[in-house]
C-alpha cells in the first residue's frame, strides 16, 4: 500500500467518546457536545488521535442512554443542539480530526413518532415499519426468541392485539428492514448527518437488523461454556441462529455503502458485529469490498492473554482477510470492563503497545490512555438499565467520568455530583497529573501515537509474525518499502531473551521507558511483561 492509495481511515486511530462522561460544560453533571469541542486540542495535539467516534446524542427517553432514539435528526437538549454539533464538526475538521457518529439502525425508542403511529392501529401506514406478529394459539409469543437484556424478545400490545419484537429492551422496538419505505427513511436519516459533514458512522448492533424471514425458534445451546462472549444468563441458553445475522444483511450493507459513496471523503461504516470467528467476520467486508469498511473486531477483548493466544488471533485474522480488506482492533469500549482492571498494570501497558502496532485501525476507549480502572458502583448508584435488572452485568463501571485534573469532580463538571461516581483513583489517574510524568500511562500513549504518525510501516505496512523467541513471547515485523519495525512482547512474568541475529537498531518505545533509546544488535533481553518497538 502506498500513500497515494491509502485512505484516511486505514491509518486512523479512532477514539471512542462516551458523551455522557467526557466533559460537562453546563454544570448539570452530564457530558455534552461543547465538552468535546472544548477538548479538541487535547485529542488532536496532546494525545494525537485521528478520528472521534461519538456515542448517541439524539433525543431519547434514555431507557438505554441514547441507544433508544426518538428522533434521528436532532440533538437531545442534555447534550446541546444542532448548532453545537456543527461547531464540533467544524472545530474537529479544523484540527485535522474526523467525526464518526453512532447510528442505531436496528431499533428506535418506543416514543419515536414512527412507533407511536405503528402501534396506534393495525391499518396505519407505518404498522409494517416494525415487527408485529399474532400470538400462538395459546396466547404465548410467536417464537422462543429472547431479548439480550432478559426475558422474551416479544412484548404484548393490548391495543392492537399483537406482539412486537424487541431484541433489547421493550422500550426499543425492532425496525422491519424488509420494508422498503422504512429502509428509505433510514437512509435519508444517514444523509441528514452526511450533509452536516460527518465522516462516517459506527453502526450499532447491526447483526440484529435481519432475522430469519420464517422466524423459526432458536435451538438450545448445549455448550454454553464454549461461548467466547461473557455470560448473559438465559440468553446464552440459545444458539442465536434465527434472530440475527440472516444472509440478507449483506444486501442492506451494500445499500448503506452506496449511500456513503454518494459523498466525497470517503465516508466510512464501522459495524458492531460481535463475531469472533475471523472467517465469518471478514465476510462482512463484502465480496467486492462493497459492504462495511471495517467490521469491528472484538477478539482482543476475549482472547486468552498469552503469546500463543494473541498471536493465533492475529495470524488467523490476517490469513482470513481478503485482498483490499483492512483490519480493526478494539481493546475497550462502553460495554466491556476497563482494560486496566481486566489486564492489570503491566499487562495493560503491553496491551497498548500491541493495539497501536498491529496492522489495522485501532479503536481506543476514552480514559484508557490514563489507565482508568473499572469504578465501584454501589447498587443504589447503578444507572444502566441492564444493570438495574441484573446488577452483576452493569456496564456503569466502565462509563464513569473522564478525569481531567485533581480538582473537584476531576475537572469533569462544576456540579457537586457527576451523573456516575468517579473512579476511586481519579486524583492520580487524570490528565493533568500524568502529563508531566514520563512514566505515566498518558506519556506511554503519547509516545506510541507519535511514533505511529512518523512511521509508514506502523500505519500501513505489512505484518509478519517471527519465530524469534520462547513460547511466552510474541514478536512481529511491520514493513513498508525500506522501513522495518519490530515489535516484541513478553507475556511472561519472568525476563526472556529473543534472538534477533539479523536486526540492528534501537528501542524507540518501551513499556519500560528507561530502556528507550538503547541499541539492539543480534539479541534482545525483555523484562517481565515488557513490550517494546524496535526501529
Amino acid at each position: 500500500m502506498s500513500e497515494s492509495t491509502h485512505e484516511w481511515w486505514q491509518s486512523a486511530v479512532v477514539y471512542e467518546i462516551y458523551i455522557r462522561s467526557f466533559k460537562d460544560t453546563n454544570g448539570d453533571g452530564v457530558g455534552d457536545l461543547d465538552g468535546i469541542t472544548e477538548k479538541i486540542d487535547y485529542l488532536s495535539e496532546t494525545l494525537g488521535v485521528d478520528a472521534l467516534w461519538v456515542t448517541p446524542f439524539y433525543p431519547s427517553p434514555m431507557a438505554d442512554f441514547g441507544y433508544d432514539v426518538s428522533d434521528y435528526r436532532a440533538v437531545h437538549p442534555l447534550f446541546g443542539d444542532l448548532a453545537a454539533f456543527d461547531r464540533l464538526v467544524a472545530r474537529a475538521h479544523e484540527a485535522g480530526l474526523r467525526i464518526i457518529v453512532d447510528f442505531v439502525p436496528n431499533h428506535t425508542s418506543y416514543k419515536h413518532p414512527w412507533f407511536t403511529e405503528s402501534r396506534s392501529a393495525r391499518e396505519t401506514a407505518r404498522r409494517d415499519w416494525y415487527v408485529w406478529r399474532d400470538p400462538r394459539p395459546d396466547g404465548s409469543p410467536p417464537n422462543n426468541w429472547l431479548s439480550v437484556f432478559g426475558g422474551s424478545a416479544w412484548e404484548w400490545d393490548e391495543n392492537t392485539g399483537q406482539y412486537y419484537l424487541h431484541s433489547f429492551l421493550k422500550e426499543q422496538p425492532d425496525l422491519n428492514w424488509r420494508n422498503s419505505a422504512l429502509k428509505s427513511a433510514m437512509y435519508d436519516n444517514m444523509r441528514f448527518w452526511l450533509d452536516r459533514d460527518v465522516d462516517g458512522f459506527r453502526l450499532d448492533a447491526v447483526m440484529f437488523m435481519m432475522k430469519d424471514p420464517e422466524e423459526r425458534d432458536n435451538p438450545s445451546n448445549e455448550d454454553q461454556a464454549a461461548l467466547m462472549h461473557k455470560s448473559l444468563g438465559a440468553y446464552d441458553a440459545q444458539l442465536h441462529h434465527h434472530d440475527q445475522g440472516h444472509p440478507d444483511i449483506h444486501g442492506v450493507f451494500r445499500e448503506m455503502r452506496a449511500v456513503l459513496e454518494e459523498y466525497n471523503g470517503p465516508r466510512i461504516a464501522l459495524g458492531e458485529l460481535h463475531i469472533y470467528d475471523p472467517v465469518r467476520l471478514v465476510a462482512f467486508y463484502g465480496e467486492r469490498m462493497d459492504e462495511l469498511h471495517m467490521p469491528a473486531n472484538f477478539g482482543l477483548l476475549k482472547v486468552p492473554w498469552t503469546a500463543a493466544g494473541v498471536r493465533a488471533l492475529v495470524d488467523n485474522l490476517e490469513a482470513a482477510l481478503p485482498d483490499g480488506a483492512w483490519a480493526n482492533y478494539v481493546m475497550g469500549n462502553h460495554d466491556d470492563q476497563r482494560m486496566a482492571s481486566k489486564r492489570g498494570e503491566e499487562e495493560s501497558r503491553q496491551a497498548a503497545v500491541l493495539l497501536l502496532t498491529l496492522r489495522g485501525s485501532p479503536t481506543l476507549y476514552y480514559g484508557d490512555e490514563l489507565g482508568m480502572r473499572e469504578a465501584e458502583v454501589t447498587p443504589n448508584q447503578i444507572r444502566d438499565p441492564w444493570g438495574i435488572a441484573e446488577p452483576h452485568l452493569t456496564r456503569d463501571g466502565c462509563r464513569t467520568p473522564m478525569a481531567w485534573s485533581p480538582s473537584q469532580s476531576a475537572g469533569f463538571t462544576s456540579a457537586d455530583e457527576p451523573w456516575l461516581p468517579l473512579s476511586s483513583d481519579w486524583a492520580d489517574r487524570n490528565v493533568a497529573s500524568q502529563l508531566d510524568d514520563p512514566d505515566s500511562y498518558l506519556s506511554l500513549y503519547r509516545r506510541l501515537l507519535t511514533l505511529r504518525k512518523q512511521s509508514p510501516a506502523l500505519r500501513m505496512g505489512t505484518y509478519r509474525a517471527l519465530d524469534a523467541g520462547p513460547e511466552q513471547c510474541f514478536v512481529y515485523e511491520r514493513m513498508h518499502e525500506t522501513e522495518r519495525v519490530l515489535v516484541a512482547i513478553n507475556f511472561s512474568s519472568e525476563p526472556r531473551s529473543i534472538d534477533l541475529a539479523d536486526f540492528h537498531g534501537r528501542i524507540a518505545v518501551s513499556s519500560d521507558r528507561p530502556r528507550e533509546g538503547g541499541t539492539v544488535a543480534g539479541s534482545l533481553a525483555l523484562g517481565a511483561h515488557e513490550a517494546l518497538i524496535l526501529v
